[in-house]
């Protein structure tokens, strides 16, 4: 059954027939014997031919769904090796996205129509995937302007590790006044009378944004199931199939997984995804691990799969990544730390650490060497550092002798401005050392670190790497820390299999590895650099199921149960802010220079509002032709 007339096809009888086949393709395998082909066949799950379309087509039967790609380029299906999924799913249609959006004039609109849509008792939540670099004004909405939009319904906006912005309703609805006191590693800012002004500035530690957030109202457990559901479709609408959860603050286990558990054994899950399991409570992190180690193994089956422990393994270990504050002291961790992993790498598991400083990351790597002294690394065992912003070469070199591997995310690409204005630019532009870690032979895997700081588009992730530009479109990264369009790619694809153990199966278009593939809106390997993060999937497969198909693919999926709660900010607002298709080009330019004359017409109210504006002046100097 053909998605759409396709010449020249007609079903045979095969005596394997396909159940799926992509043909009429630009398919990239990412396989060095035949990196290049123009159709696969994907039967029961797996690849079961690559090649042209003379060698598939033999493949159709009666029953096979024959897909032209009309010369699309197709790739493996993507891999995040550091999403938050989990949480992210949880929560995603409680969220108003501004991943994306190009104005802070069109954000606050947004927010303004979404209070307007909230019912009493519920809060407006911005809650990562944008920076004030990427907008036009390069700048955060003031508290005033939060407090206009909405005036009576609470608004909390998320600015990366760094800040909070709550309006005077938050204020009220979280509980903050005059008596509260500063947690520590938190700053809540005052006026001079002493009240909240509802500003809270992370100093250095975010726990103070995080718990204030985790007093809105949360989904009830029918809504989490079709919230995540709905996560997972946006995540495979850029392409992604596959995605490594790296846990984290107020995910607990196995509590907070039990959405996705569900999802799994109900046959709905259409992302795989690996999860880590991270202690929650300090002082009781070893308590956790004992209790994990002695009920659960790592493993699973190819849609859903215990990798091990962290990002956090013990909590005073742990560095912060607001780079607006210094970097934090860390205080003595390495006898527990070293329970910890000494308890991790005795019992079989893996493990992932959470390290941006190389001051971090030494101090870790010492432990490991005292216990590589008993021959506990290299142990076979699966381990890396994620982040690892500033590590140094020599820690590179360790890493590699101890078998280690690194994760590495695109968060410069919405914190480059202020990394730079603490470190520099030459700190910058080493910031990770990618290039240096592939050199050395280490597995490297990309990933986002989405939700609460990047976004958790992935081509905006590949065009960081590739290109080294931040979303203000600032070039951070050294041209030798820059990557090629294919070693990015095999980051986002081979490199979390890797991390997972999944490479013979995963990240190729082989025959046997899992049938998983994104057939893109642009070609990545010519497309121009900038127009990389405008990139999505036109059709998403994952194990020969079709989960995403947009365009000429549109209408293969079966829509998903209606978003609830119905004022959900998805319903109104979708997810990524999405880019107009070339044939709205001239729309979008129109839109612009509306944008344009709008922020102009803003800048002459606030000089006039200030005096630098005589009563009356035009917004624009008068010009005698026009008179």
């Amino acid at each position: 059954m053909a998605t759409m007339p396709v010449a020249g096809v007609r079903p045979g009888a095969p005596e394997q027939p396909a159940d799926l086949v992509i043909r009429n393709a630009k398919v990239y395998t990412n396989a060095p014997g035949r990196p290049q082909a123009t159709a696969l066949a994907i039967r029961a799950g797996s690849i079961q031919a690559v090649g042209d379309d003379a060698e598939v087509v033999p493949l159709v039967g009666p029953g096979t769904r024959v897909v032209d790609a009309l010369g699309r380029r197709a790739v493996p299906g993507l891999n995040d090796a550091h999403l938050h999924v989990i949480r992210g799913g949880l929560n995603y249609v409680m969220e108003l996205r501004w991943d994306g959006v190009r104005t802070l004039r069109e954000a606050l609109a947004m927010l303004k129509v979404q209070a307007e849509r909230t019912p009493p008792g519920q809060w407006v939540r911005v809650v990562g995937g944008w920076s004030a670099d990427q907008f036009a004004e390069r700048r955060l909405p003031t508290l005033e302007e939060l407090n206009a939009a909405a005036p009576d319904t609470p608004v909390f906006v998320l600015h990366l590790y760094q800040s909070a912005l709550l309006n005077r309703a938050a204020l009220r609805a979280a509980g903050f006044a005059r008596d509260t006191q500063d947690p520590v590693g938190g700053q809540i800012v005052r006026g001079h009378d002493g009240e909240p002004t509802g500003l809270l500035i992370a100093a250095p530690g975010a726990l103070l944004l995080y718990s204030t957030l985790a007093k809105a109202p949360m989904l009830d457990e029918a809504d989490r199931a079709g919230s995540t559901r709905h996560f997972l479709r946006e995540l495979n609408r850029f392409g992604l199939t596959s995605a490594i959860d790296a846990a984290g603050g107020f995910q607990s286990f196995p509590e907070n997984y039990g959405t996705v558990m569900e999802l799994a054994r109900r046959g709905e899950l259409t992302l795989r995804i690996a999860y880590h399991l991270f202690p929650q409570t300090a002082g009781q992190e070893l308590d956790d691990l004992n209790r994990w180690i002695s009920t659960v193994k790592p493993g699973g089956d190819e849609w859903l799969r215990l990798n091990g422990a962290g990002e956090n393994l013990t909590w005073a270990a742990a560095d912060f990544e607001n780079f607006t504050e210094p970097r934090p002291q860390l205080g003595a961790y390495e006898a527990q730390f070293e329970k910890a992993v000494r308890l991790l790498m005795e019992n079989g598991w893996g493990f992932r650490l959470h390290a941006t400083y190389d001051e971090t990351i030494r101090r870790d790597l010492a432990v490991f060497e005292k216990l590589a002294a008993e021959g506990l690394f290299p142990h076979g065992n699966r381990w890396l550092f994620d982040h690892a912003e500033t590590v140094s070469p020599d820690s590179l070199d360790r890493i590699a002798a101890l078998g280690g591997a690194v994760s590495v995310q695109n968060r410069l690409s919405f914190q480059g401005e202020a990394f730079v204005s603490r470190y520099g630019a030459p700190a910058a532009a080493e910031a990770p050392p990618v290039r240096a870690m592939l050199n050395r032979g280490l597995t490297v895997a990309g990933g986002t670190d989405a939700t609460r700081v990047s976004s958790y588009n992935p081509w905006v992730a590949l065009h960081w790497l590739v290109s080294g530009r931040a979303v203000s479109g600032r070039r951070l990264a050294a041209d030798h820390n820059r990557l090629s369009r294919e070693q990015a790619l095999e980051l986002y694809t081979l490199g979390g299999a890797r991390l997972t153990g999944e490479e013979a199966v995963k990240g190729r278009l082989t025959v046997g590895s899992y049938g998983d593939v994104a057939l893109l809106s642009a070609d990545y390997f010519s497309v121009p650099e900038a127009d990389i993060p405008h990139i999505e999937a036109v059709l998403t497969v994952v194990g020969g199921r079709i989960v995403h198909g947009a365009q000429e693919h549109r209408g293969l999926v079966p829509e998903l149960p209606a978003v609830t709660p119905s004022w959900s900010p998805v319903t109104r607002f979708g997810g990524y802010h999405a880019t107009p298709a070339p044939s709205l080009a001239g729309v979008q330019q129109a839109e612009g220079v509306l944008d344009a004359v709008a922020a102009s017409e803003e800048q002459h109210a606030w000089r006039s509002a200030r005096g630098l504006a005589l009563p009356g002046q035009p917004a624009v100097p008068a010009d005698p032709c026009f008179f």
